[in-house]
């Protein structure tokens, strides 16, 4: 094969814009080893091939998914992660660029989670398509992030929750993150980001900014391994559990089955809020919002009260999907629990100091 560069790229986007539907597994293995190779691609030809991409909504079909996820984990840095064998872990995460600029519900739904008995380790970024993305609220709330060691590396320790940002397990795409940036819609890689949790979760609740994504994900998840599954939609075009309404649910099940279906508050013993009501800030402005939540017992300011139902409502489906329990309604009831109690807080706490040893050890 000729080394990569943009000429050998050029072919590769005139097959994507002109025969988009004969564009396979094979021509997208070829694009990502341009795109994530230094000098093999230009800038221009990067941003065609995004936009290519998505306009012809080639991202969508389920073999692309798949093919572009075993492909970006085969150029990453493994996770090592103490208990894995032992515990059962899951992730929260939405697709992004749904354009509701919502709180960080996944975030805080994690952690909340995990104040309630799940092993969480979440897999994330910093903002792309929205003021505030995970790191950024963790950075806000006083974590720091330490790259993982080349040589003996550290097992992530078995605490409740754990944070891993996807540019030290994924290197070869913080190069695109300009390119991502630099453009107003979703791209390929907001499709397959919560795809690439390098611990590989037996669990994951994963929002999706469409109703088309549901079925590629899903499937995508069971070709991952993993056992248990929510995809989720709101039916405003929300990648997260929907506090307004009606939710679209594909859920895998442990014998690797896929039931569809629908969630809408009342399901978790809830009522339902518009959306204007959990809108986001910025991070400094979220972890403020955050801190409210998980420190206020049970006075939480009612103006806050809508943003604590849609984090437990997302928190419940996880709790779920990790077998803690065996109702959305007692789900959310045990995340209520987690937040008035102080417990989720404590989880976020074990977090920090765990990542301040970490970068201490490191230095």
């Amino acid at each position: 094969m000729p080394d990569l560069s943009p000429t050998t790229f050029k072919p590769v986007l005139l097959k994507l814009i002109k025969s988009p539907q004969d564009f396979g597994t094979t021509d997208i293995e070829l694009a990502l080893d341009h795109v994530i190779t230094p000098g093999a691609a230009l800038p221009e030809q990067v941003g065609a091939f995004l936009t290519g991409l998505a306009v012809a909504r080639v991202e969508l079909r389920k073999e692309i998914v798949i093919a572009a996820t075993a492909f970006i984990y085969s150029r990453s840095i493994p996770a090592i992660v103490f208990d894995a064998d032992e515990d059962f872990i899951v992730d929260i995460v939405g697709t992004g660029g749904d354009g509701h600029n919502t709180f960080n519900v996944s975030t805080t739904a994690a952690i909340v989670a995990a104040g309630a008995g799940a092993r969480v380790i979440k897999h994330g970024n910093r903002a792309s398509t929205s003021s505030s993305g995970s790191a950024d609220l963790l950075q806000g709330l006083g974590c720091v992030f330490v790259p993982p060691r080349a040589i003996a590396p550290l097992p992530i320790p078995s605490i409740p929750f754990a944070f891993i940002p996807a540019w030290h397990y994924h290197p070869a795409l913080a190069t695109l993150a300009p390119a991502r940036r630099a453009l107003p819609f979703r791209t390929l890689f907001n499709v397959i980001g919560p795809l690439l949790n390098p611990t590989r979760p037996r669990g994951m609740v994963l929002g999706v900014a469409e109703p088309a994504l549901g079925p590629p994900f899903i499937a995508a998840l069971k070709a991952a391994g993993v056992k248990r599954a929510y995809v989720v939609c709101g039916a405003e075009g929300l990648d997260e559990i929907s506090c307004a309404g009606d939710t679209h649910l594909w859920e895998l099940l442990d014998d690797g089955s896929v039931r569809k279906g629908t969630l809408c508050p009342a399901d978790f013993g809830l009522p339902a809020h518009p959306l204007g009501d959990v809108r986001g800030g910025t991070p400094a402005e979220n972890a403020a919002v955050f801190k409210t939540l998980l420190t206020s017992g049970d006075d939480v300011p009612l103006h806050l009260t809508p943003i604590l139902d849609f984090v437990l409502m997302n928190a419940a489906a996880l709790l779920v999907v990790a077998g803690r329990a065996d109702s959305l309604k007692d789900a959310a009831r045990l995340a209520r629990e987690a937040t008035s109690s102080g417990k989720a807080w404590h989880a976020l706490e074990a977090f920090r100091e765990s990542s301040w040893r970490a970068s201490a050890d490191a230095r």
